[in-house]
C-alpha cells in the first residue's frame, strides 16, 4: 500500500514538472537562416567559449557551424517568458552518397579508426536508416556552473528567473534528447549514433534509453565514445512517465518538420 502510494506520488511529481516545463518552454525546429544562426550562436557560446572547442576568434560572427549542418535538422528549446535560447541539438542525416564521400556521419570524421564494432557501424548499415545526434548544448543561463572555461560575459546572461522556473531547468537535458528522438521517428530512421561523454548515456539510461558503446575512447575536449541506440527498441524501454511528454513534443514538432521538408523540397526544385 505504502509503496503504491510512493509510486503514485512520484508519477504526480513528474507530471507536474513536465506540465510546468511545457508552460515555460517552446520546442522549435530551425527553418529560416535567422533561426539557424540563433542556434549557431548558442553553440559558439557553449562549444567555443566554454569548452574551448576552437579559439573563439576563429569563428566568424561568433557562430559555430560545420559542413554537416547543411544536411541536419536543428532543434531549439526556447524559454517563453524571456525569449532566451535554452538549449539546442541537431539530428544529422547521412551526407549525400557520392563516390568520394564514404563518411556519412560526423562521428566518422573524428573517430573512424576507433569504430571497431562489426555490425553497428554507419558504413555497414542501410544508408537511409542511419542518423546521428550531435551538437548538444545548454545555455549558460540555464545551468548552475560553467562547463570548463568562463569566458562568457555573465552580465549578458544574468536573467532573473523565478524559483519555480529554475526547478524545471533540470529537464532540459531529457527534453532536448526527446526532441531529437522525436525527429528520428518522424524521419523514419532506426539506427541512431552519438559521440558522447560517458556520463550522458548513464543519465539517459535512467529514463530507459539504453545505449550500446560501439567506439573506443577518444580524446576530444574530454573522453568520448561513439554510442548506438535502436529507435524501435528504445521506444519500448522508455520510462512510462516520459511517454506523455514525448508525445507532446512529437506533436509540437511534426508540423514544423513538414514545413521544413517542404521548404527544402521547394529549394531543391528551384535549383534543379
Amino acid at each position: 500500500m505504502e509503496k503504491n502510494q510512493q509510486k503514485e506520488n512520484s508519477s504526480t511529481t513528474a507530471y507536474d514538472f513536465f506540465a510546468s516545463f511545457k508552460n515555460d518552454f517552446n520546442f522549435k525546429i530551425a527553418i529560416t537562416d535567422i533561426e539557424k544562426r540563433r542556434i549557431y550562436k548558442l553553440r559558439h557560446d557553449v562549444y567555443c567559449q566554454e569548452i574551448g572547442y576552437q579559439a573563439p576568434e576563429s569563428s566568424s560572427n561568433n557562430l559555430e557551424l560545420d559542413i554537416h549542418d547543411a544536411h541536419s535538422i536543428h532543434c531549439l528549446i526556447e524559454h517563453r517568458r524571456s525569449g532566451l535560447a535554452a538549449g539546442c541539438l541537431r539530428l544529422v542525416l547521412p551526407a549525400p552518397c557520392t563516390d568520394d564521400n564514404i563518411k556519412r556521419l560526423p562521428l566518422q570524421d573524428f573517430g573512424e579508426q576507433h569504430l571497431p564494432h562489426k555490425t553497428l557501424h554507419p558504413a555497414k548499415l542501410p544508408y537511409n536508416s542511419i542518423c546521428e545526434i550531435s551538437r548538444f548544448a545548454i545555455a549558460r543561463a540555464f545551468r548552475h556552473k560553467a562547463i570548463k572555461y568562463e569566458t562568457l560575459d555573465l552580465n549578458d546572461i544574468d536573467y532573473q528567473f523565478t524559483n519555480a522556473e529554475r526547478k524545471t531547468f533540470r529537464l532540459i537535458v531529457i527534453a532536448l534528447f526527446l526532441s531529437t528522438y522525436s525527429l528520428v521517428g518522424l524521419m523514419n530512421k532506426r539506427h541512431v549514433f552519438a559521440m558522447m561523454e560517458p556520463r550522458l548515456p548513464r543519465l539517459l539510461s535512467m529514463s530507459g534509453f539504453k545505449f550500446t558503446k560501439v567506439g573506443e575512447t577518444i580524446e576530444m575536449h574530454g573522453k568520448r565514445n561513439a554510442f548506438y541506440i535502436d529507435h524501435a527498441k528504445a521506444e519500448e524501454t522508455m520510462h512510462k512517465d516520459l511517454m506523455p511528454f514525448y508525445s507532446y513534443i512529437r506533436q509540437a514538432l511534426d508540423p514544423q518538420l513538414k514545413e521544413l521538408l517542404a521548404v527544402r523540397l521547394s529549394s531543391f526544385n528551384q535549383a534543379s
